[in-house]
């Protein structure tokens, strides 16, 4: 639902919009003027409404911007417990989406809300409350021969288009980094959790209200309908950044037909690469979790490379333990060669997210060969390495191009929580801007403060 006039109202009345330019001014004041009387449909155009969502979004994002931490902590706090307030509508709106869900079930588990998974979205809000604010850091100082001073300072990006898929929470946790970092975000999640964001969304704007800002900080299109996706990707002018969060089809139609800067993210093709002096417990046990924790994440595990010089001993042992937990396998010639009943891997298996309870298999000749199937097959999304070997594991470290690298842990730690951010908007994967997981630092950009003392250029 789309609702800002409340919120823009009660900039209007503190003068919170004196700093806008004239045309800006009078198109708020028209919007105003349109929905007060009634004259507006909530939604005629796809198009038509994101201009209107963005220059409400733009002006929430100047107060945001140049609102203090206290102001915008305590906006995240009331969120939270606006979040918790609301477990049941959220939890209700969750249980319609399930029921007209037909996918997978991994997808399912990304889909589905109980009390705990809300509980969780809340805490998150705290956590980015509690972390220290982005913006206004002094990034670099330094003083100049003729006596100038020059300041590059932390400052919000804008106005964040967010598109995502089936998991409802992103829409939170996207909610909390664009409000801390000081950005506003218009956010069009998938259809399958349409109900659940608009029931998280309508939470959010209370807490929002109830903190003193404006509620078009956090907008949320208006229906799932396609057309909402073709505007953000043309919204140059409109939309400073747009961030996709799904699957491959998403982020690569996001990528040819975004006119818009994009801060995307590749498949997690991520694999735990098992060395001949990994500890065979500790492999064991992260190959288990970092496959079949949650399979249906983007930091899920979903090749398996092991040596050949522990193939023969290890390989049954971890294939056993994944059987145990309800996994299947794709695995190559000589996987097979040690455990003959596993299913062979087809040309496109070692190419494929499987965000399922599968595991393709590979056996390597020493970390070199490792490297080069990673090269080959993977996303640069998340790859590990399992060893006692400190040099081997720097060797892998420094040689796998991917954004998150791990050494003796699990692929499942790419996320912005266990990173410490507090949530994260998404695993960037580029190679500009930001990489891994996306949390405040990576949703500013900054600017420059020249401070003079009467200098004029010769």
């Amino acid at each position: 639902m789309f609702m800002v006039c409340r919120a823009l109202a009660g900039q209007c009345s503190t003068g919170g919009m004196a700093f806008l330019d004239g045309n800006m001014r009078r198109a708020l004041e028209r919007w105003l003027f349109l929905v007060h009387i009634g004259e507006m449909d909530e939604f005629t155009d796809a198009t038509e409404h994101l201009k209107r969502a963005a220059v409400a979004a733009r002006a929430a994002g100047h107060v945001l911007a140049r609102s203090s931490r206290e102001a915008r902590d305590g906006a995240l706090q009331a969120m939270a417990g606006a979040l918790r307030d609301g477990m049941r509508p959220i939890l209700t709106a969750n249980e319609a989406d399930v029921a007209a869900y037909r996918g997978t079930a991994a997808f399912l588990d990304r889909l589905t809300l109980t009390e705990a998974r809300v509980e969780a979205m809340a805490r998150g809000l705290e956590e980015v409350a509690a972390l220290p604010d982005p913006l206004n850091r002094v990034l670099a100082d330094w003083t100049r021969p003729n006596g100038l001073r020059i300041q590059r300072i932390a400052t919000p990006i804008g106005v964040i288009g967010m598109i995502y898929e089936s998991r409802p929470n992103v829409g939170a946790d996207a909610s909390a980094l664009c409000l801390k970092s000081g950005n506003a975000v218009i956010l069009r999640g998938g259809s399958d959790s349409a109900r659940s964001a608009a029931a998280i969304n309508r939470a959010l704007g209370r807490g929002l209200t109830a903190a003193g800002l404006p509620e078009a900080c956090v907008q949320v299109a208006p229906n799932a309908d396609r057309s909402y996706v073709a505007a953000m990707l043309a919204g140059a002018g409109l939309l400073d950044l747009i961030i996709p969060r799904g699957g491959k089809s998403l982020v690569e139609r996001v990528q040819r037909e975004a006119r818009v800067p994009v801060l995307a993210h590749a498949e997690g093709l991520n694999h735990t690469y098992v060395h001949e002096a990994a500890d065979p417990a500790m492999a064991r046990a992260i190959l288990a979790n970092a496959k079949m924790r949650r399979t249906g994440v983007c930091g899920a595990t979903e090749t398996l490379l092991i040596d050949r010089g522990v193939a023969g001993s290890l390989l049954p042992v971890l294939v056993e333990d994944l059987k145990a937990l309800g996994c299947s396998f794709r695995a190559d010639a000589a996987a097979r060669a040690v455990v003959p009943w596993l299913p062979a891997a087809s040309d496109k298996d070692f190419d494929t997210e499987w965000l399922d309870s599968v595991l393709s298999v590979a056996v390597v000749d020493g970390v070199d060969a490792a490297l080069a199937h990673i090269a080959a097959h993977g996303s640069e999304h998340t790859d590990a390495i399992v060893t006692e070997d400190a040099a081997v594991a720097e060797r892998f470290l420094r040689g796998v191009d991917s954004a998150v690298a791990l050494w003796n842990a699990s692929t499942q730690f790419c996320d912005g929580g266990e990173f410490g951010f507090g949530a994260e908007i998404g695993i960037a994967t580029g190679h500009i801007h930001a990489r891994g997981p996306v949390g405040l630092e990576q949703l500013t950009t900054y600017r420059y403060l020249v401070l003079g003392t009467g200098q004029v250029r010769p």
